[in-house]
């Protein structure tokens, strides 16, 4: 296989940690006079790269640059030495480098590239605080809540099935959790349960509540036969329209905030964007190479982010189709995507265990937690447990819920900060909402069981 055009010949890197971010003149000029200069220095530049200076390496050689400020998973730099192909990996004919020289790469890379102490970072600042749109929608002086929902005779599983999905009213102390052929609603206030909403169509795999609070949208299907989305009103537990005629359950799918389309896809690659007035198909999206995982509109409407089991993530005009921005940077599965309530940040979530806040403007991935949930090894068992976040749930106030492979339920500020932790004892949390009032995060798990925790 042939190697990267860009070569790092013998750059075995070595540090001396410190609690200062990393620069060139202080951290990295050093190693690579070490190691990496003799082919790619003052005296010789294999494929035009001369690290020798810090202007020489911030340019690049042949094939163009080799960093780029703030963005370590798109820097052939950082690439290149993490590369899982041993003969396209640097430094060539050895083992991987260690993880803690590995770490300051990434460090240097995503602090903006110093060149020394006293340097400017690369990367501007960006203003991550929470501040609530202003809106018309004002909370309603009367919370919709179910009032007469019909008696349902249900079949009673062998199992528990897991709480694939989870959703709060954001008006009323209300959640709704997906069940077999059936959506459950209960009182957060008095976890007692208020009635259930008839899924034919088979197992609840998205929920999502308009931003009225009125509807209920529900998303799923039979594996290899077939999928839909239902809306229902809350108060009666009316369907109000059926949408889509899928051949296979639909795994991703949401509601725009007017309620006027709806949007779904799954195993068959495509993006397909309905009118609720009419239930017809308005556009489809073909850009994605593997299955739809995650689909969110903005909360204005305005835009559609759209993810996929490959990593691709891309938003587009929800109401043309015409893409906006591609955001490259998950290695594998995007498990969840949500918007801040301001519309500032889309937060996506993947099983790479990367957590990302990309700026909704130009898609920058503002915060970027490589390791959110890392791995976790339990008592008594042989090894440890894969990265992976597998939900995430803005709250009202800009806090962000996620669940993770580790089985822990944790909770992020409005600048990426973690504020609380929650441990599973049993099965893995697999999805998340946090309650209108911000003051619980609940959880459902892989086992079938419902978790509550009261926040600080």
């Amino acid at each position: 296989m042939p190697r990267p055009s860009l070569l790092l010949s013998s750059c075995l890197l070595f540090v001396v940690a410190t609690a200062a971010p990393p620069n060139y003149e202080g951290a990295i000029k050093p190693l690579l006079r070490q190691h990496c200069l003799k082919c790619h220095g003052n005296d010789e530049q294999e494929s035009g790269l001369n690290m020798q200076t810090y202007a020489g390496l911030v340019k690049g050689g042949s094939g163009g640059p080799i960093v780029v400020p703030g963005r370590s998973n798109q820097s052939l730099m950082y690439q290149i030495v993490t590369d899982s192909d041993a003969d396209s990996r640097m430094p060539p004919n050895k083992p991987m480098i260690p993880q803690h020289h590995i770490d300051l790469i990434q460090q240097w890379i995503d602090g903006g590239l110093l060149e020394s102490a006293d340097s400017q970072s690369m990367v501007s600042q960006r203003d991550t605080s929470f501040r609530p749109a202003t809106t018309t929608d004002a909370k309603p002086t009367h919370p919709p809540l179910p009032e007469t929902l019909p008696e349902l005779d249900l079949p009673n599983p062998i199992r528990p099935l897991p709480v694939l999905a989870v959703a709060t009213s954001p008006w009323a102390p209300l959640l709704a959790l997906s069940g077999h052929e059936h959506v459950r609603l209960m009182n957060i206030e008095t976890q007692e349960e208020l009635g259930k909403l008839p899924f034919p169509e088979g197992v609840p795999h998205v929920i999502r509540f308009s931003q009225d609070g009125r509807v209920l949208m529900v998303a799923g299907g039979r594996p290899v036969e077939s999928g839909s989305v239902v809306l229902f009103d809350i108060k009666t537990g009316q369907r109000l329209v059926r949408i889509g005629d899928e051949l296979d359950a639909v795994i991703a799918a949401d509601l725009s905030p007017d309620q006027t389309l709806v949007a779904l896809g799954g195993t068959g690659k495509i993006v397909k964007v309905y009118s609720t007035l009419t239930g017809n198909e308005r556009y489809q999206i073909e850009k994605h190479t593997d299955w739809i995982t995650a689909l969110a509109f903005s909360p204005d409407g305005a835009k559609l982010a759209t993810a996929d089991r490959a990593g691709g993530l891309h938003l587009w005009d929800a109401r043309k189709g015409g893409i906006l921005l591609s955001l490259l940077e998950h290695q594998s599965s995007v498990r969840a995507l949500d918007w801040r309530a301001d519309g500032k940040f889309l937060a996506s979530a993947g099983e790479d265990g990367r957590l990302i806040w990309w700026d909704a403007v130009d898609g920058w991935p503002t915060i970027n937690k490589n390791n959110a949930h890392p791995p976790d090894r339990p008592p008594g068992a042989f090894g440890t447990l894969p990265n992976g976040v597998l939900a995430a749930r803005f709250g009202a106030n800009g806090v962000l819920a996620t669940t993770g492979r580790d089985r822990v339920v944790r909770l992020w500020n409005p600048q990426g900060d973690p504020l609380e932790t929650f441990r599973y004892e049993s099965g893995f949390p697999i999805s998340a909402a946090i309650t209108d009032d911000g003051n619980t995060v609940i959880s459902g798990g892989s086992d079938g069981t419902l978790s509550f925790w009261r926040l600080k």
